[in-house]
């Protein structure tokens, strides 16, 4: 029997890149002062072997209520993400859900190792994490969002969905969101943000602290911190209008 060499997990410790930038930024929210409710979800997963471990074939029914055959073991992120989601969605009434995460290998292919991949539901909050990334330095792109052409690559024939795509060449990192979206639903009439940070989250082996300054930035709107409230782009748009307005009221006058 020949030894089962690990190559690739050694360094998987900053795979919790995602729940670090939470705790990271949740912590400066409420020292700062955070005027609107806030939740901090921890989605996390151990990838240990044990009687309990998930095999390829299992089919498991998330929080959802949905049922999702496991097709791949190494897709365990999206599996309790699609849990936390819909948790702040209905046990917590949430409004706003975003989820940031180091999801795919494939999010480094599609925006690079600088700039994050963001996918959401809303034009205004795509926006708004591209314009925080720049003021703040943890960079975004935008992804496709268009689950009508990319959400059946988890089609099951057994199961609601398969937790891993048919076709790897097709936006690999749009549908690992897509997947955590469903849990939610596409119907859904709140804003849903998916942040994937796989490969701005670390330099070689050492991590970098991505995501909190662009959490704190993107949220700042809500925060009593004047430098927060004033690096957000979140309601620019309202104010300039409203400088418009004012302007053109006193050429009237």
């Amino acid at each position: 029997m020949l030894p089962l060499l690990m190559t690739t997990m050694p360094g998987m410790k900053r795979d919790c890149g995602g729940a670090a930038a939470v705790l990271g930024a949740f912590k400066v929210a409420v020292k700062q002062g955070f005027k609107d409710n806030l939740h901090a979800l921890f989605c996390l997963a151990e990838n240990s072997v044990g009687p309990n471990a998930t095999r390829p074939d299992d089919i498991h029914t998330l929080y959802s209520g949905k049922t999702v055959e496991i097709n791949n073991t190494d897709a365990e992120g999206r599996l309790v993400l699609a849990d936390g989601v819909s948790y702040a969605c209905k046990d917590l009434g949430a409004e706003i859900v975003l989820d940031i995460a180091t999801l795919t290998g494939a999010q480094g292919i599609a925006t690079g190792k600088y700039h994050a991949a963001v996918l959401t539901n809303s034009e205004e909050w795509e926006n708004a994490c591209v314009k925080a990334g720049r003021k703040c330095g943890d960079l975004v792109h935008p992804l496709v969002y268009c689950p009508e052409l990319h959400f059946n690559e988890f089609s099951s024939a057994m199961a609601d969905m398969k937790n891993s795509v048919a076709d790897r060449e097709n936006a690999q990192s749009s549908c690992a969101g897509l997947f955590i979206a469903s849990h939610i639903g596409f119907d859904w009439p709140g804003v849903w943000v998916h942040v994937d940070i796989a490969s701005p989250v670390h330099t070689g082996e050492r991590a970098t602290g991505y995501g909190v300054a662009l959490l704190l930035s993107l949220f700042g709107r809500a925060s009593e911190d004047p430098l927060l409230y004033t690096v957000s782009p979140l309601g620019e748009d309202d104010e300039e209008e409203n400088l418009q307005r004012d302007s053109k009221r006193r050429r009237l006058v």
